[in-house]
């Protein structure tokens, strides 16, 4: 019954729809967080520390991902005969290990070239970069914009400048796993890319914001109109320098505390499509999917139907919560195929129960929204 209450309290307030609308928010694609399963058993071997599902089995996607993955969106159709389609939220780059090392700061390699690059070196890859091109232009995948990498560079650099032994152990594994935070940067975590301590770090931020979305153009062939940042974390100030950068939907928590800089934080709360700061609306989403997430007594693809099911009655579109790390095989191709079996079985029940459902990516539900 509690659950049951919170799936319609949290559909309430904001942006509404006549429509069974359906959009999937998935994020990660793109990063690289292990480079293979040798590189997590010598990462292990040299004492960093690996802590739940991420660092244990995320891995950046492949060509069989991509093909596994579409062969599941394609199975099913909505009311105007669309297959689905997910929003891969995505970075535009990584790091570039040997010259990042070289170097003495972080160097980033445009994921194009990353994927081009492994091609050269692992059969997984060929042909992937192109895979993704073409679940674009057959409209399964729409990736926006994750930001340019999903580590936070003034950390990356000061672990660098003392050889941290755990991010100099991932470097030779081109790896970025079970990395620690630094003194000083209190409250920082390594995968947080726009988290801060100082509010002098926001200029670095917007340089880096605004370098991400011409590179994420020039990958994709489109600007973003949509971001979230990696891990939640971003400073409300960036939100309308965001916005004149053409991206209008910041993806954000229903509740969140807002840091301020050194410690002082300020409560927020959002809902879909409320509107600002600048020209940009918030992105709320109201639904998770989460199968590889071990919770005792959960069912996933029952769990989320129940979800889908609160919003469809409130009025409100079907925003779906998840993580890459559901559907990569590299590291475990059971990982992929449990989690794309579960995927299956969503999509198929969603359009069996609601038969008037249409599928969208996140974009488009921009679109919408500021069309009304």
């Amino acid at each position: 019954m509690k659950q049951f209450l919170f799936n319609h309290l949290k559909n309430l307030k904001g942006w509404r729809t006549s429509g069974k609308l359906v959009a999937f928010a998935v994020d990660d694609y793109g990063n690289i967080r292990l480079h293979s399963s040798q590189a997590k058993e010598d990462l292990i071997k040299a004492g960093v520390k690996l802590k739940g599902r991420f660092d244990h089995l995320d891995a950046l996607d492949t060509s069989e991902d991509y093909r596994s993955l579409f062969a599941v969106l394609s199975s099913v159709q909505d009311k105007l005969g669309n297959p689905a389609i997910i929003t891969p939220y995505a970075l535009s780059c990584n790091p570039d290990f040997e010259a990042s090392l070289a170097q003495g700061h972080y160097v980033p390699e445009s994921l194009d070239l990353t994927y081009k690059r492994l091609a050269q070196e692992d059969s997984v890859y060929e042909g992937t970069y192109e895979l993704i091109l073409e679940g674009i232009a057959k409209k399964l995948i729409k990736p926006q914009f994750h930001g340019r990498e999903h580590l936070n560079v003034h950390l990356f650099n000061a672990h660098l400048r003392s050889e941290n032994p755990a991010l100099l152990a991932n470097l030779a594994q081109r790896s970025l796993a079970g990395l620690p935070p630094h003194k000083d940067f209190p409250k920082v975590k390594f995968n947080q890319a726009f988290a801060f301590w100082r509010q002098e770090e926001l200029e670095q931020h917007k340089e880096i914001l605004a370098d991400g979305l011409r590179r994420f153009e020039a990958i994709y062939g489109y600007p973003s109109l949509s971001f979230t940042p990696p891990a939640q974390q971003l400073a409300t100030e960036l939100y309308p320098f965001l916005g004149h950068q053409g991206v209008f939907g910041i993806d954000k928590l229903r509740e969140a505390k807002r840091h301020l800089g050194q410690g002082k934080y300020q409560q927020e709360k959002n809902y879909l499509g409320a509107k600002g700061p600048g020209p940009t609306l918030s992105l709320v989403r109201n639904c998770v999917f989460e199968p590889n997430e071990k919770i005792k007594g959960r069912e996933w693809v029952t769990f989320t139907l129940q979800q889908v099911a609160a919003a469809f009655r409130l009025n409100k579109p079907a925003i779906i919560s998840s993580h890459r790390v559901n559907f990569c095989g590299h590291i475990d191709p059971k990982n992929r195929e449990e989690g794309l079996s579960a995927l299956e079985q969503l999509l198929k029940a969603i359009v069996k129960r609601w038969p008037e459902v249409e599928f969208i990516s996140i974009s488009e539900l921009v679109e919408r929204i500021r069309e009304d």
